[in-house]
């Protein structure tokens, strides 16, 4: 029994003959005996009979018939919630980001927000990059980074670009490969580093930087927060790949471009297809955009233009 079915058998009660109801309802006569015959098999008793050459509805065909009427109003109002829901301009949007993007876009998010506005509800999720699209079963949007080295997103979730952010070498101010403008990775690859755990996507441009300098690097340190990071670079314990829009400004450090390496890191929202017809989703995926492009819009050729 399903809801074609019973608005069929309605039909039929309403219209007294197959081949009207078919002309209402643009289907063949003979489409209409098949959803009749497949409705009568999960009934025990006869829904129809033959009057003369109409088929017209039984008493218990009658009674199932304005059941389906209630049924088709119970469907409307559900079908009509589901509108409203998906059309809802404040409704509820889940947001989760890995740290620094987390530290980037979410006081924008949060920055002079209209009552009108979805309601955000934000979380911090920094896994493995393969761990990301999983993250779309609990969440609306996820902020996700994507290395070049890396395997492309599945199929499964839908994909936007915010940022493609280069990725700079990170030095204490007062280091003699501070004065440079830019570094190769022959520069840097006799300095003790800092990198992530691994696993993390990062590493992949670590090890590009280490083949393209024809030597192994001494990594002396395992961090995944940039902020702690970038704290570990200023007292002097290592250099490190750090984003050149999404890091911190931090007094005691400087970013220098890497050249010879393809070192770059694409910001990137996944969600679920589906979750694009709500239209609260839609508007804080067109924040996240133009949150990007304020980001995109600073000085992304010199990251520090007063040189020490």
């Amino acid at each position: 029994m399903n809801e074609r079915q019973l608005r069929i058998l309605r039909e039929l009660g309403e219209l007294g003959s197959v081949t009207a109801v078919a002309e209402a309802l643009l289907m063949t006569p003979s489409a209409i005996s098949q959803h009749l015959r497949l409705l009568q098999r999960s009934i025990p008793v006869p829904l129809t009979e033959r009057d003369g050459r109409r088929l017209v509805l039984t008493d218990a065909g009658r009674v199932l018939a304005g059941a389906a009427i209630e049924v088709e109003s119970a469907l409307a109002r559900a079908r009509h919630c589901v509108d409203d829901f998906v059309g809802e301009p404040a409704g509820d949007v889940s947001v989760a980001a890995f740290h620094s993007a987390a530290a980037t876009f979410f006081p924008v998010l949060l920055r002079d927000r209209a009552a009108t506005a979805p309601r955000l509800s934000l979380a911090d999720e920094d896994v493995a990059q393969d761990h990301f699209p999983r993250l779309t079963r609990d969440y609306d949007l996820v902020v996700a980074h994507h290395l070049a080295h890396t395997p492309p997103w599945p199929r499964t979730v839908t994909v936007t670009t915010l940022l493609s952010e280069p990725l700079d070498v990170a030095l204490p101010a007062g280091h003699p490969l501070a004065r440079e403008t830019t570094l190769s990775a022959r520069d840097v690859a006799d300095q003790p580093w800092i990198t992530v755990h691994d696993g993390f996507p990062l590493m992949a441009t670590v090890d590009a930087v280490a083949t393209a300098a024809n030597r192994r690097l001494d990594i002396v340190h395992r961090v995944n927060e940039f902020t702690v990071v970038a704290e570990i670079v200023a007292a002097g314990g290592g250099i490190a790949l750090m984003p050149r829009w999404t890091t911190r400004p931090h007094p005691a450090l400087v970013l220098r471009p890497l050249t010879g390496v393809h070192a770059v890191r694409r910001i990137d929202v996944l969600h679920r297809p589906e979750q694009a017809a709500r239209r609260a989703v839609r508007t804080v995926l067109g924040e996240l955009r133009r949150a990007a492009d304020t980001i995109r819009a600073t000085d992304p050729t010199d990251p520090n233009p007063a040189l020490p």
